[in-house]
């Protein structure tokens, strides 16, 4: 009896021993959030190190609006600033001479070798279809069409690829008439894809503008 009472003790001793070997001597806390608006976007990362996401195959999670700019700037040339498509389109985010225009930018091949222009192209792009499209997401915002839920951030990105008379078109027909480009991506697919997103700081401006 005493034997074996000698024996539980002596483990117990042994275990607690070992717990507080492995035990860290000191817990360092990191800061989980880092805010930094130099490049006219809010980014929201869980650490002060950028390092830390060099490998990282989806580097910004959640609904944060740098997130969503990611998301289609990678859908659309794979975040290639200089990508030329078949069709002329050019860019990160595949912007047409047309649509260049309509916010002030007049020089291509400037824009296809400025990342800055091409950020803020974009942000103009969305005031101004926040604009255009502003009854639309005021009436349809968070209700379920054809089977979609629909949200600010799914009609802007619409918009982006179809323009704004096909999102309206879209709407018009209840959902039952959807565009597709000319690689056969429909309108449906970027409403649903890019869905959710937080883009509630984009104000809504018809004379929107790179400056």
């Amino acid at each position: 009896m005493i034997k074996k009472w000698y024996f539980y003790t002596t483990l117990i001793v042994v275990v607690a021993f070992l717990s507080l070997g492995f035990k860290p001597s000191k817990l360092e806390s990191t800061p989980w959030f880092l805010i930094n608006e130099s490049d006219d976007t809010s980014y929201l990362l869980p650490s002060l190190n950028v390092t830390d996401y060099t490998n990282s195959e989806i580097p910004y999670t959640g609904t944060f609006f740098i997130g969503y700019k990611e998301a289609i700037g990678f859908k659309e040339s794979q975040g290639k600033y200089r990508k030329i498509n078949s069709l002329g389109y050019l860019g990160k985010y595949q912007f047409g001479i047309e649509t260049l225009k309509s916010i002030g930018i007049h020089d291509s091949a400037a824009f296809i070798n400025s990342p800055r222009m091409q950020e803020k192209a974009f942000i103009a792009l969305l005031s101004k279809n926040k604009w255009e499209l502003r009854n639309i997401i005021e009436r349809y915002e968070g209700t379920v069409l054809n089977g979609t839920r629909i949200t600010e951030s799914g009609i802007l990105a619409a918009a982006h690829l179809a323009g704004v008379g096909s999102v309206k078109k879209y709407f018009r027909y209840k959902g039952k008439r959807c565009f597709r480009d000319a690689y056969g991506t429909s309108l449906r697919s970027y409403m649903l894809r890019f869905g959710g997103y937080d883009t509630s700081f984009i104000v809504a401006d018809s004379n929107a503008s790179v400056d």
